[in-house]
């Protein structure tokens, strides 16, 4: 097996007296789709925000490509070649849909934000253009963010991720909110990018419609424990990932 492109190790996080992450261990290999899922509260954002370097660790550690980044500054990650979304849509409302997207590519050579928007470069502008089309947005380059409806907001927040040529998306809850018509889109082109471009995801989600169709792989936890890891089909029928799910009363489709 390859040198994964993700490898965390016993990672710890505390707050407190609250243990939101406890001995966290799990890898992710290059080129493959893995979800990491788990009821409302049991650690999953907090992995994330370690990850992209917003939380620190109490313990632990993370290496991505080899290299440890535990204690790399979040600003940094970009230019490593990380992208994520939000749980919250992070939009610039008042920026038309290409300027949003453009903002993606800010890492890439431009000096000053300003200049990027006014003036960008021609293969900023052509990448920018070719993933709006990906997404279904290319006829809606000069409409602002705020005048997209919530489905088409999320594949803006998607395609700006993508806009910094990442070899690691980290996706926090991309399904939430999205109709079925719009849940299969985000399977399409997430598969694709996988499959055709070799682009390796992680993601963070609640809709088991789209994780048991895309994933390669599925880490599971339970108040900040991993407690499954396998192939979908393993996890569907795992006894301790249906108590963690249905033993609370918590029911996922």
């Amino acid at each position: 097996m390859s040198t994964p492109i993700l490898d965390i190790a016993a990672l710890t996080v505390r707050f407190g007296g609250l243990t939101a992450v406890d001995e966290l261990s799990f890898q992710v290999q290059p080129g493959q789709i893995h979800a990491l899922i788990g009821p409302n509260g049991a650690g999953k954002s907090t992995t994330f925000n370690c990850i992209s370097r917003y939380y620190a660790p109490t313990s632990g550690s993370i290496a991505y490509a080899g290299e440890d980044i535990t204690r790399r500054d979040a600003a940094e990650m970009a230019g490593m070649g990380v992208a994520r979304t939000f749980q919250n849509l992070e939009l610039f409302n008042d920026l038309s849909v290409e300027e949003n997207a453009l903002l993606g590519t800010y890492s890439y050579g431009a000096r000053r934000l300003g200049q990027l928007l006014r003036r960008p470069a021609a293969e900023h502008r052509e990448h920018v253009h070719h993933l709006l089309e990906r997404v279904g947005l290319i006829d809606f380059l000069d409409h602002k963010a705020s005048s997209l409806d919530f489905g088409r907001q999320k594949m803006l927040e998607l395609a700006r991720a993508l806009a910094i040529r990442p070899r690691l998306l980290l996706l926090d809850e991309p399904a939430a909110g999205l109709r079925n018509r719009e849940i299969d889109k985000l399977d399409k082109i997430l598969t694709e990018l996988s499959s055709k471009e070799g682009l390796t995801v992680l993601l963070v989600e609640h809709v088991m419609q789209l994780v048991m169709s895309i994933s390669h792989r599925i880490t599971v936890m339970s108040f900040g424990h991993k407690i499954a890891e396998g192939a979908p089909a393993e996890i569907r029928t795992d006894e301790r990932v249906i108590e963690a799910y249905l033993g609370r009363g918590t029911s996922h489709e």
